[in-house]
């Protein structure tokens, strides 16, 4: 297990990362650089929607690699659904927060109609984004997962369990910022976690970007099919938001 990364105070600076980032594309680029020097040939960039999309663009441009979606969703406190007790990722089980249900007097099976609504979606989702397409074979090859940030944390765990039951030689997790505590959470949970800067007075992904601008199911589609078109070629031109 390796960390690239550093844990600090917030300011201008985190290590040798200038905060905040311009975009998730000069994120994206930055993660690029440090998964360069990494040896990880033949590795597949799984990027999480909508937000870690563009980053994985970045990514899978600079490294030739093959981009693609692997969906999550949150799973939401029914009488607050924006506070997360746990989450879902594709073809995974979920991975819930076993600390805040006990806390919230909760028990899993409690949650099999919120499960059961959130899998909906994420099925939704999944058609939106690939149609009928697999997931791309990640059996006994190196697999980087990619968001556009780590707060709790929740969906990128789900998200490394479930490509972990499929078998990679190596599972990375890259990242461009995220909550230090967080950040620790999740070492154990991958072979490599890439985040440049973990500053401690992190309050949301988006303060860390100076455009932050939310993504659509059409953004998300738009950065997917510009990525086939390249097939791995050189650095040019990647759709925006709003631009399909």
């Amino acid at each position: 297990m390796s960390w690239s990364g550093f844990a600090g105070g917030g300011g201008a600076r985190a290590g040798t990362v200038r905060l905040p980032y311009t975009d998730r594309a000069e994120a994206g680029r930055v993660l690029a650089l440090r998964l360069a020097a990494m040896g990880l040939d033949g590795a597949v960039v799984l990027a999480l929607p909508r937000g870690g999309v563009p980053v994985g663009h970045e990514i899978a441009r600079s490294l030739g690699a093959p981009l693609d979606v692997l969906v999550t969703r949150k799973i939401g406190y029914p009488p607050q659904p924006e506070l997360g007790v746990g989450a879902i990722a594709e073809g995974g089980s979920p991975v819930f927060d076993t600390g805040l249900l006990a806390r919230l007097g909760l028990s899993e099976e409690d949650l099999a109609p919120t499960v059961a609504a959130e899998r909906a979606e994420l099925d939704r989702r999944v058609a939106a984004y690939r149609g009928g397409r697999p997931l791309p074979r990640v059996t006994g090859r190196p697999v980087i997962v990619v968001d556009d940030g780590l707060a709790t944390g929740g969906t990128a765990r789900a998200a490394v369990r479930a490509v972990r039951e499929r078998g990679p030689s190596r599972l990375v997790l890259a990242v461009p910022v995220g909550a230090a505590e967080t950040v620790r959470s999740l070492e154990a949970e991958v072979d490599d976690l890439v985040v440049p800067a973990a500053p401690w007075d992190f309050r949301a992904v988006g303060q860390w970007y100076r455009d932050f601008e939310q993504l659509t199911d059409a953004d998300v589609t738009a950065w997917l099919e510009h990525a086939a078109r390249a097939g791995g070629d050189a650095p040019g031109g990647a759709p925006g938001p709003g631009r399909a």
